[in-house]
């Protein structure tokens, strides 16, 4: 495995000082934790690791000036919305959400508590905030991704497999991936190839879509950001390495498990920015007055191994580019 590291724009990022920070109040804050993955989880605890890092680098240590509540939904919608209630009830001075469904059961549960979201892909859509400079409300956050990555996505995976003629993107509707359409549908247009729309809502609905990919030559799919499909992506990876089904993925966890290729926000970075907002909210800010971030580092992986078993040929282009290649 070799790593190389680059660094893009700052956009629309703000950068918070890592020095020495003010004193603290006495009182020990709570801070609650609301994530989407199983608590077994590799990545979910990464990214948990990351946040907490974070509040580390600005003053805060749990079991000193902070009592962290952690709670695991593992993808599941009753329990999520269960779990929000449980953290409400403990009327924590500021809450993180994980991603969409975990957004929206809290916002169901309070206006007044605040909310700093981590991998929503549409706040405004969604109905979290009124608009990306001036949420307006009791949530703010970091978005997932511009919608116009789906089609550098649909690029990338033809450029992997110029064999391409028809590409599903594979999705769970409610995890908010509408939000990519659009951009995969035009890329499609742009690239001659044919767009597929795939909603799943279960392992069985991911195989019978990779199972349809593989049927003929030519079959390749786009997984955009979604916890539906981070949750069950060993299934996903091992159904598009049966099926030859070349796919690309929002993450690089997706190719360190298998997958071919990924590209996307470096989404432990993410967690560890969001402590900065949590930061800001223990100080005496509001989300209102928190414009949401969009991502400033984005990493691309590459798996030889996984593109040898397809019989592809990574080009240099994408070699030469690649943050991590897997070997």
């Amino acid at each position: 495995m070799k790593r190389r590291t680059f660094i893009t724009g700052l956009g629309s990022a703000v950068a918070w000082p890592v020095v020495a920070r003010a004193q603290q109040a006495d009182r020990v804050r709570r801070i609650g934790v609301l994530i989407g993955y199983d608590e077994s989880d590799p990545e979910g605890k990464a990214r948990l690791s990351r946040f907490t890092q974070g509040l580390t680098e600005l003053g805060w240590t749990d079991g000193r000036n902070v009592r962290m509540e952690v709670r695991w939904a593992a993808d599941n919608v009753d329990r999520m919305q269960a779990l929000a209630k449980e953290l409400v009830d403990l009327q924590p001075d500021v809450i993180l959400a994980s991603n969409t469904p975990a957004t929206g059961a809290l916002q169901r549960e309070t206006r007044m508590i605040p909310i700093v979201f981590q991998l929503v892909n549409d706040p405004v859509g969604e109905g979290f905030i009124a608009s990306i400079s001036r949420p307006g409300g009791n949530i703010t956050g970091l978005i997932n991704a511009e919608a116009s990555l789906a089609g550098k996505w649909l690029e990338l995976l033809t450029e992997i497999a110029p064999g391409i003629k028809r590409a599903a993107i594979l999705f769970n509707p409610d995890r908010g991936s509408l939000y990519y359409l659009p951009s995969f549908e035009a890329a499609a247009r742009s690239l001659k190839v044919e767009a597929i729309t795939a909603p799943v809502y279960s392992e069985a609905e991911i195989e019978t879509v990779l199972t349809s990919l593989g049927r003929e030559p030519g079959g390749g799919l786009v997984v955009p950001g979604d916890n539906f499909m981070s949750v069950h992506r060993a299934l996903a990876i091992l159904l598009a390495a049966r099926n030859n089904v070349p796919a690309v993925y929002h993450a690089g966890f997706y190719v360190r498990d298998g997958g071919l290729l990924s590209y996307g926000p470096d989404q432990a970075d993410a967690f560890r920015r969001s402590a900065g907002y949590v930061d800001r909210i223990l100080r005496g800010a509001t989300p209102a007055e928190l414009p949401v971030q969009l991502p400033v580092k984005f990493e691309m992986a590459v798996n030889l191994k996984t593109a040898r078993t397809l019989g592809l040929t990574v080009p240099q282009s994408i070699l030469l580019t690649a943050d991590e290649v897997i070997e």
